[in-house]
């Protein structure tokens, strides 16, 4: 039987541990690689052509959304599972628009994460029960939102999104455009574009309008 190879990407180290430490347990699934964010599973996905990628949403520098996007756009083939804090409705609808099969909560892993891997082995899909409620209220059948309630997220290009999401994790305009291969003025360009289509007048709105839509996520406080 062909080894089933699968790419995990999270920026926290005991998550990608733990996830490993459970995927281990089947002798035909081979942990090929692991990523510390968005980018570096792009370019893992790349060289080594897993079976299945595990995206944790929030990573930085590029968040598992988009970075799903990209992958799929190179390997169609791959199979995509999300692994997220936050199953509100725009993020499932953001999910199912990257094209991930499979979206799993965090807290969920330890009793999910294997039967979602061997559904997405098998061809099929693996969703909480709220992404199935979605889908029988008509997501998935061409019942969408009108054009007054499309999210703003959705009007924007995926390189708005990437450029949105390193603002709002403080980098300038110029570690921007160094990040993603651009000059200086393309990156101003694209930021004073995101800010006239979102209507927004201040960074502080982008950050706020970047965590609401899973572009960063902030971290639980932790109490004393």
């Amino acid at each position: 039987m062909k080894t089933f190879r699968i790419l995990i990407a999270d920026d926290h180290e005991v998550v990608r541990h733990g996830l490993r430490a459970l995927l281990q347990k089947r002798g035909d699934w081979e942990i090929c690689g692991e990523a510390v964010d968005g980018r570096e599973a792009v370019a893992k996905a790349s060289e080594l052509k897993p079976d299945l990628v595990i995206l944790d949403i929030g990573m930085p520098n590029l968040n598992g959304l988009d970075a799903a996007q990209h992958i799929l756009s190179e390997l169609p083939h791959t199979k995509i599972l999300i692994l997220t804090i936050d199953e509100s409705d725009h993020v499932i609808r953001a999910v199912l628009n990257a094209g991930a099969r499979g979206f799993i909560l965090k807290s969920d892993a330890a009793r999910d994460l294997v039967a979602a891997v061997e559904a997405l082995q098998r061809h099929r899909t693996f969703f909480t029960s709220q992404v199935a409620d979605l889908v029988l209220d008509g997501y998935l059948t061409g019942k969408y939102p009108s054009p007054d309630k499309v999210l703003a997220h959705e009007r924007l290009t995926k390189r708005e999104r990437e450029v949105v999401q390193l603002l709002a994790e403080g980098k300038t305009t110029k570690e921007v455009a160094s990040i993603l291969g651009m000059s200086v003025k393309t990156a101003e360009t694209h930021r004073a574009n995101i800010m006239s289509k979102l209507n927004f007048h201040s960074v502080s709105q982008l950050v706020l309008y970047a965590v609401r839509n899973s572009l960063v996520q902030v971290a639980p406080t932790v109490g004393p």
